[in-house]
């Protein structure tokens, strides 16, 4: 592990961390902002939203500032769905038209509006990439102002043995990440990584040999064959806790508890910033909901690294 002069082995950075950093399941302060995204799932939150609705939503959802200000003809032209749809969508989540609605749609954009740097000075597009993840960032911030759902997952992920995590396609490197650290402080954790037969073959394994939970990744775009195997794990028994942008769809409708966190698209292809920061919360809250059993793995990883010499030296 670390030296030895006469006194307590140093821990590693990790050990160090997982000793220092547990989570605190406080309360949301007073002054703490719910973030605009956060409004809006709360807003749209109805279990019997027809797709067309829910497509409605999701444009909401992600295009929130703009969207806000848009007549019911050019909303209905930029979803693809008729007017009276949008009457329909204004009325089932409780409004008593769409005026009632894009006023209170404009009053989340205007309370959570700021001004970026790019924005404001006129920056290129790397900056605004960069600005859009610092604002997914913020958002997660605000979401985190409670933590007591990420807390109860970690326990219930924790607990689970063996741990099934799943991410096919694009969501693949988040769940290898996940997978790999949970390994540390897990002691069977299960990657599935190919849809299909395989996938089934591994989720029905896992079920069998006692697993409860599958951490699930369903990231843009959006696979078929992450929805197929999600309900193969449900069919089973197993309870699915997913990390997704999503804050409606069928992959949502489908998993027990959704953390739904915005993605990078400013650019060609997507960044995961705020995804990474939900990884490793989850990641601290199963180090948190068995601090015995993490020390020991932690210990015992650090003495086989020492031993093969897996890094290199500071």
């Amino acid at each position: 592990m670390g030296d030895d002069r006469g006194g307590a082995p140093v821990p590693s950075p990790q050990q160090a961390r997982a000793q220092a950093s547990a989570i605190s399941s406080g309360r949301t302060a007073p002054e703490t902002e719910v973030s605009p995204t956060s409004q809006l799932r709360t807003l749209f939150d109805r279990p019997r939203l027809s797709p067309g609705q829910r497509r409605i939503a999701q444009y909401l959802i992600e295009n929130l500032t703009e969207a806000a200000f848009l007549s019911i003809t050019d909303l209905a032209d930029r979803v693809g769905v008729s007017q009276p749809s949008v009457t329909r969508f204004a009325s089932a989540v409780g409004f008593s038209g769409y005026p009632a609605l894009r006023e209170r749609l404009q009053s989340i954009a205007l309370g959570g509006r700021g001004g970026t740097p790019a924005e404001e000075n006129g920056g290129n597009e790397l900056q605004a990439a960069v600005d859009a993840e610092i604002e997914n960032l913020e958002n997660l911030r605000r979401d985190f102002a409670d933590p007591g759902q990420v807390i109860d997952t970690g326990r219930k992920l924790a607990a689970s043995a063996p741990l099934t995590v799943l991410g096919l396609r694009i969501s693949v490197s988040l769940a290898e990440y996940f997978a790999y650290a949970a390994r540390r402080v897990h002691p069977d954790v299960r990657l599935v990584t190919r849809g299909g037969s395989v996938a089934y073959d591994a989720l029905l394994q896992s079920r069998e040999a006692g697993g409860t939970w599958v951490l699930a990744f369903s990231l843009p775009r959006h696979a078929q064959e992450t929805l197929n195997a999600v309900r193969v794990a449900r069919g089973a028994g197993l309870k699915v806790a997913l990390i997704t942008d999503l804050a409606l769809g069928p992959v949502v409708d489908e998993a027990d508890i959704t953390f739904a966190t915005g993605t990078g698209s400013r650019l060609v292809f997507d960044s995961y910033a705020a995804p990474g920061v939900m990884c490793a919360a989850l990641l601290q809250a199963m180090t948190d909901a068995d601090p015995e059993r993490t020390q020991a793995r932690l210990e015992e990883y650090e003495q086989i690294a020492e031993q093969h010499q897996f890094f290199l030296r500071d």
